[in-house]
């Protein structure tokens, strides 16, 4: 069977879904040696993929996502390849490819939270709207011409069923991974050298989008600092990983105007070495989002033996289960509280740590490869 990967996003640089993208390619070399695969990356992703496996081709295309050019020309070269099956690891499938297809679904933010993400562009409001009415086609499309639907946790499958109708026998859930580590790497020695993080942190990693609710994390810490008597309280500092752009930009005024500069530290885009690194060394995690598809992130830091702080909305729970500790993340005053308890319980921390050990054993990506791979056979 010959069989095509959209990985046009690929690898960290694009975030959940190029990590996504990335590990599900590197398990399906290994677990795979009959079919024949055509991998379509584009040229900032082409020299970081080299295959493994003689089956595994890769092949130049060029075409951002969401341009035109993704629409037009794209279809026309994957019918070349007169492929049996292609995996679309995002939404915008072309309208025009009329050969069989599956697609990965990660979130459905964007028609959830409208208005909320009208607060994430840059666009003029006119051409933000059409583009929304172009995003729900597209998104449409793929949904319904699909030949199957992979949702990466339940909460996205029940958001598919309830926003679209789509038949719950036509979506299959596969949940994200991590490569698992082994408790005696837990602790390293190593932190980039390029900040001075002294004593104690905690640590977000991601976007800075306004549903990952960012603001409301910067003012519940200001009020952690400023109320808090606990001795930590006016040493720990925010460590927020994320690759800095207009949106970041905002969060820094944010921090500039509360006159909490000297306790947030941004890193801006860092290496995975670099990651893993402040994932070992913080305090605890916290993930304030008001919507994940799943959240990879907060599992990242259960696999790194951190204790997590999380809200409670969406997929965290399903992926997190007793392994954090849950706020509201609609509410400052619970967010601080969550700040508080976690910096100051030792006993908390590390019961976490405990039940993260186990709840991370629950994923891998090898068996998101596998899963996937029986989804291919099926069709």
């Amino acid at each position: 069977m010959k069989i095509g990967i959209d990985v046009r996003l690929y690898g960290i640089k694009d975030r959940g879904i190029g990590r996504y993208t990335e590990k599900l390619i590197t398990y399906l070399e290994k677990i795979d040696t009959q079919n024949e695969y055509f991998i379509f990356l584009r040229q900032d992703g082409f020299n970081d993929y080299q295959p493994q496996n003689k089956n595994f081709h890769k092949v130049l295309a060029d075409y951002r996502p969401y341009s035109l050019k993704e629409q037009i020309l794209f279809p026309c070269q994957l019918k070349k390849y007169k492929l049996n099956l292609v995996h679309f690891t995002h939404f915008n499938v072309p309208i025009f490819y009329g050969r069989s297809f599956i697609v990965t679904i990660h979130d459905l933010i964007i028609t959830r939270f409208p208005e909320s993400r009208k607060r994430s562009t840059t666009l003029p409001l006119p051409l933000y709207y059409l583009k929304l009415f172009f995003y729900n086609l597209v998104l449409k499309n793929a949904l319904f011409k699909s030949k199957k639907i992979l949702a990466v946790s339940q909460a996205t499958k029940k958001e598919i069923v309830d926003l679209f109708g789509v038949d719950t026998s036509k979506i299959s859930v596969i949940y994200e991974g991590v490569d698992q580590l082994p408790v005696s790497s837990y602790q390293s020695p190593i932190l980039d050298s390029r900040f001075q993080i002294l004593d104690s942190y905690f640590l977000y990693v991601g976007a800075a989008y306004p549903h990952k609710n960012l603001e409301r994390l910067i003012i519940a810490f200001e009020k952690f600092i400023k109320n808090s008597d606990a001795p930590i309280g006016k040493k720990l500092k925010l460590v927020l990983v994320g690759k800095q752009d207009y949106f970041y930009q905002r969060i820094e005024e944010l921090v500039e105007k509360l006159d909490i500069i000297g306790s947030v530290v941004f890193t801006g885009e860092v290496s995975d070495n670099n990651l893993a690194s402040y994932y070992k060394h913080a305090l605890f995690f916290i993930f304030p989002s008001l919507a994940e598809g799943f959240g990879l992130p907060v599992l990242e830091a259960l696999n790194h033996g951190l204790a997590v702080a999380s809200s409670s909305v969406y997929s965290l729970p399903e992926v997190l289960g007793r392994a954090a500790y849950y706020f509201d993340p609609h509410e400052i005053d619970d967010i601080a509280k969550a700040i508080e308890t976690m910096a100051t319980d030792d006993k908390l921390r590390n019961d976490l740590k405990k039940e993260g050990i186990e709840q991370v054993k629950k994923f891998s990506w090898q068996k998101l490869a596998q899963e996937t791979l029986e989804i291919y056979k099926r069709l």
